[in-house]
């Protein structure tokens, strides 16, 4: 009785509004996505008011590449949270793999498919390495990744002497990741969507996306319930450095050189921003793509509308830990928690 009715409260736990008879289509457009949509719509018309170009195709493009990086380390971020864990490593691990792509590139003759198989390669154990982390050394998410953080940032300053290696520009397919276009949008973007659909459908329509929920929202009830959780854990890892892989492979073609720290460093903040943002609870179980793309839309178009107008970059942190700090207290006041340190 118990291992049959107990997972069903956590597997329905990401419906916004699993009662409802309105088409699917709209019950995910609501709440907080509207939100999101609404604070998007007003940053690109304040910054459009501001700058003519802003709103150009143009730089509507520079926004969509700019922000592919990010966003696919915010799907996975957001599979992760809705795991119940976190990984604060994936910028540096997108520097490793970027490093590795451009290195084994240029080692092996140009050979841009032996360069992006070995970042992946890369990616993967990096994922599972973390994975076993977490569930064999029994170390929480937060603290093992954060660790990784370091390590793996290091690990890429020492592969590259703290240096852009490479130069992957003079091959084609570099070229056609970086800079090529299909049915007018960049490859980069079409990259995030194609990830973004997979993501999305392996959550909403597969039993292993409800057992993500699942194991997020009640980890006992899932473990009763016959989910092997250190199995999805580790493979849930897994995934993000693949993604994390990918990511690195476009920023070395977008860059044209393997990047150890610049253009990674702070990509980890962004993704967690961004899936806060997007929905995902951080206590897990609770979350969606749709809600993370749409606060990386919302992240890259502010981003840009501060670089545009000249403003200090510094204040993008500032922007950025102030949207993860309203993101979470929204999440707070919605769960209808205590506060801490406050009466009851």
């Amino acid at each position: 009785m118990t291992t049959t009715s107990v997972p069903s409260p956590a597997v329905k736990e990401p419906s916004e509004d699993p009662g409802s008879s309105r088409p699917r289509l709209l019950s995910r457009v609501s709440g907080q996505n509207i939100s999101l949509v609404g604070a998007l719509i007003l940053v690109l018309v304040l910054f459009g008011i501001l700058n003519d170009n802003y709103l150009s195709l143009s730089n509507m493009q520079v926004i969509a590449e700019a922000a592919t990086i990010t966003g696919l380390l915010a799907i996975v971020q957001t599979v992760v949270i809705i795991c119940g864990g976190l990984d604060i490593s994936v910028g540096s691990q997108t520097g490793v793999a970027s490093v590795v792509s451009a290195m084994v590139f240029t080692s092996t003759n140009t050979n841009a498919f032996l360069g992006m198989a070995a970042a992946i390669g890369v990616g993967l154990l990096i994922g599972v390495l973390n994975g076993l982390i977490i569930v064999y050394g029994r170390v929480n998410p937060t603290i093992a990744t954060l660790a990784g953080l370091a390590a793996y940032k290091g690990l890429a300053q020492l592969l590259s002497d703290g240096r852009a290696q490479g130069y992957v520009l003079n091959d084609d397919f570099f070229i056609f990741l970086g800079r090529g276009k299909i049915a007018g949008l960049p490859v980069m973007v079409w990259i995030l969507i194609v990830v973004a659909v997979l993501v999305h459908l392996l959550l909403r329509y597969t039993d292993i996306g409800r057992n993500i929920y699942a194991i997020g929202g009640n980890d006992t009830a899932a473990r009763l319930a016959g989910i092997n959780i250190n199995k999805y854990l580790i493979c849930v890892y897994a995934l993000i450095g693949i993604v994390a892989a990918v990511a690195g492979i476009l920023l070395t073609a977008r860059t044209g050189s393997g990047q150890p720290t610049s253009g990674s460093e702070g990509l980890e903040l962004k993704a967690i921003t961004a899936a806060a943002l997007g929905g995902a609870a951080l206590k897990g179980g609770k979350g969606g793509i749709g809600g993370t793309l749409l606060a990386v839309a919302l992240l890259g178009a502010l981003e840009n509308g501060l670089t545009v107008q000249g403003i200090n970059s510094f204040w993008q942190n500032v922007a950025q830990g102030a949207l993860l700090v309203i993101a979470v207290v929204i999440q707070q006041r919605r769960s209808g928690e205590r506060p801490v340190g406050l009466p009851s």
